[in-house]
């Protein structure tokens, strides 16, 4: 038989087809049979329950009081916490966190970031900065936020989302709370495209969020600031520890350089040893004489071969007194020539002029000696300059030679010297540039955006939308509610039945 649907809904039984037989053979088998025109599991025997949309229409239906009251519950709920709980006010500031420094001195201690990668990172780790603890506990000890309830109430009013959850805070120091609660209530972020930090406060007074915005920027400025000081502060100490080491050093070198000169007697003028400069100085005097000895052998020797009349000799001619005695000499014979003719050869005034003739010879002979006298002193003073000079040159020689070979363990000497002593310069310079390089801000932030007074809170939401959600919450929380008991009921029927 096969079961047709009359024009009311009821099964009518009917001649079966050999499909609709096998169709209903198969439903049979399977558990499945048609009443009153809707499948049904027949199933019950284990305490399983179908659910269509039929069952569920009909236990909302059953349930629309619950519903009903649980949304309004609800409703009223959100009112209440709306209107109850303490509003929360967010101001926003904008910082612009430069990840170059300004470059006030030339090689700086801190180098400028140049790389994209460096830059965000260093951008980055700023932020990181920004809410720490150092920064909240400036700002905390700055406002007296320790002694500001609203940081260190541990008494949640009764709608604390932290009595809700769990997570209040264990009763400390005001300070820690403080710092705690003051952490909670700050948020910072960047842009992902610019090196612009957005910091949001929040606080249950608006002026009082704004004043704490302020305070952290500041301190965040200050922060920077100072771990660039304490950087250059623990460097310039390495630096000036370091420095008694090398200042000990350079002196022991620097006598090391003075005992060896002084065991080996080598002094220096500039860049030479006084024995080298004494040796060119004998050697050019050496020169210098013996051209001297030339001369003077020269005019001797010449003196001498004019033996016979040195009178005639141009170096006796050239002595002024030689050259007067001739004037005089010319002048007398002049006159005795003149008397000879004119009063003949014995006249008394010619034989006077013959006598001053004789004087003034004996005076040339006299001066002639005298000159061939000197040339021959001069003579010997030359050679006996050439050969002190001779002498003193080479002692010189000797003397540089065997200098020589010590100059060359000095001048390594010297050079570790020298080098020591420029590696202390060195870092006696850095360490003056970076003890000043503390008392310098290089830091590079400035606020383009500060706060401003919000015009609406940002917890809790405003009243309408709070009922609102309330209201839907126990609608929610209805329908589930419902559908739970509609469930118990049916499946306690289908154990009766079973049973």
């Amino acid at each position: 038989m096969a079961h047709t649907l009359d024009n009311q809904g009821t099964a009518v039984a009917g001649p079966a087809s050999p499909r609709a037989r096998s169709y209903a053979e198969a439903r049979a088998a399977s558990g499945l049979a048609v009443e009153r025109g809707r499948l049904v599991d027949r199933r019950v025997s284990d305490g399983t329950v179908a659910v269509d949309i039929g069952h569920l229409g009909g236990w909302l239906r059953r349930g629309l009081v619950v519903l009903f009251l649980l949304a309004i519950l609800g409703a009223v709920a959100g009112f209440l916490f709306a209107t109850m709980t303490k509003p929360i006010y967010t101001v926003s500031t904008d910082i612009l966190v430069d990840p170059t420094n300004l470059q006030v001195v030339q090689d700086d201690l801190f180098s400028p970031n140049v790389q994209n990668n460096s830059q965000l990172l260093s951008v980055d780790s700023k932020l990181r900065v920004l809410t720490s603890r150092n920064v909240l506990q400036r700002v905390v000890a700055g406002l007296g936020l320790q002694n500001d309830p609203e940081f260190v109430d541990n008494t949640p009013s009764f709608f604390s989302i932290a009595r809700l959850l769990g997570q209040e805070r264990p009763a400390g120091r005001p300070e820690d709370t403080a710092i705690m609660a003051l952490a909670e209530r700050v948020k910072a972020s960047r842009d992902e495209r610019s090196f612009v930090v957005t910091l949001s406060v929040s606080s249950e007074d608006p002026q009082k969020a704004i004043l704490i915005s302020e305070a952290l920027a500041q301190s965040f400025k200050e922060e920077l600031a100072l771990a660039e000081s304490t950087s250059a502060s623990r460097t310039a100490a390495s630096l000036n520890g370091r420095l008694a080491s090398l200042r000990e050093e350079v002196d022991v070198a620097e006598q090391a350089v003075a005992r060896f000169t002084n065991e080996h007697g080598l002094q220096s003028s500039g860049d030479e040893l006084t024995s080298t400069r004494e040796m060119t100085e004998f050697n050019a005097l050496k020169v210098a004489a013996q051209g001297r000895l030339i001369e003077a052998r020269t005019r001797y020797e010449a003196l001498v071969s004019d033996s016979a009349d040195p009178t005639g000799n141009a170096a006796v001619l050239q002595s002024e007194t030689i050259s007067l005695l001739k004037a005089q000499q010319s002048l007398l014979m002049q006159r005795a020539g003149g008397q000879a003719l004119a009063y003949g050869p014995r006249h008394p005034e010619r034989l006077a002029l013959e006598r001053q003739l004789a004087d003034i010879d004996k005076a040339i002979a006299d001066e002639t000696k005298r000159i061939v006298e000197a040339a021959r002193i001069e003579l010997a003073e030359a050679e006996a300059t050439v050969a002190a000079l001779s002498d003193r040159a080479d002692e010189s020689r000797s003397t540089v030679a065997t200098d020589n070979g010590a100059e060359v363990e000095l001048r390594a000497l010297q050079r570790e010297a020298a080098a020591k002593v420029s590696v202390y310069e060195a870092f006696l310079s850095r360490a003056r540039e970076i003890t000043e390089r503390e008392q310098l801000d290089t830091t590079n932030i400035r606020v383009i955006s500060s706060a401003v007074p919000p015009t609406t809170r940002s917890w809790p939401p405003s009243t309408a939308i709070a009922t609102a959600a309330g209201g839907l919450l126990g609608l929610a929380l209805g329908v589930m509610l419902v559908i739970a008991f509609g469930l118990a009921r049916d499946m306690r029927r289908s154990q009766q039945r079973g049973a």
